[in-house]
């Protein structure tokens, strides 16, 4: 990358660990998020494209990159891995689990090859009007990282209308909660993949989130994932 992302990690980990997601203004000034949007043709740089209406997971499409990814695209998943692996390691350890995360992206990526997990994850999502994404969870094998992140490559008011992110946590005995996110372009989310440890009476527990994204009324959303496990 041409720059150093600026963020206050500490603060990004604490909003994570309170709410599950945290959204980081303005990472990617606009010119990268449309040099983004015009990979989208380049199907070489692709290993499969989404339908997502024929798998009943909305309306629109994704593509997922092929090794090697883009350089744009490695660097942002190298900077991002090391500065969540502290939270990640903290909250297997609130819940008991044995797994611990190495410090970077190269040996965490070597565990998921040995499990045969070894097709990229990073993906670019397009929607049209009408389009959204049914809520759900990234998990692609045995191995996952506990966070991802979605970055936001067009405009909302502009290019689109409607598209909000959701996020919804399930909690035990009780009534889920929803909480709706409308993040700027250039804009990164970063959230749980699959639970956060939440204190209880009795220890803490695991709180269940799943994702997705309202449907767009009109224009074009483009938006980039970032997962950090590879798919079996």
């Amino acid at each position: 990358m041409e720059r150093k992302i600026s963020v206050d990690w500490d603060q990004a980990r604490a909003s994570l660990d309170s709410r599950g997601f945290v959204r980081i203004p303005s990472v990617l000034p606009e010119k990268q998020c449309l040099d983004i949007c015009d990979l989208y043709q380049e199907e070489t740089l692709f290993r499969s494209t989404i339908n997502m209406q024929r798998y009943r997971f909305g309306m629109g499409e994704y593509k997922y990159f092929g090794y090697p990814l883009p350089a744009l695209i490695q660097s942002l998943r190298e900077e991002f891995f090391e500065p969540l692996v502290p939270l990640a390691n903290e909250w297997m350890n609130r819940l008991g689990v044995d797994t611990r995360y190495p410090s970077r992206l190269p040996e965490f990526l070597s565990l998921c090859h040995s499990k045969g997990q070894k097709r990229p994850t990073p993906l670019v999502l397009r929607y049209e009007g009408g389009g959204y994404n049914t809520l759900h969870q990234d998990i692609y094998g045995e191995i996952f990282f506990p966070f991802q992140v979605v970055f936001i490559l067009t405009q909302p008011g502009r290019d689109y209308e409607g598209g909000e992110l959701v996020f919804v946590e399930q909690l035990p005995r009780a009534q889920s909660r929803a909480e709706v996110v409308i993040p700027q372009q250039g804009d990164a989310v970063i959230f749980t993949t699959n639970f956060r440890p939440v204190k209880g009476s009795k220890g803490y527990y695991r709180a269940k989130m799943k994702h997705g994204v309202s449907p767009v009324k009109q224009g074009l959303r483009y938006t980039m994932g970032i997962i950090f496990h590879d798919a079996s």
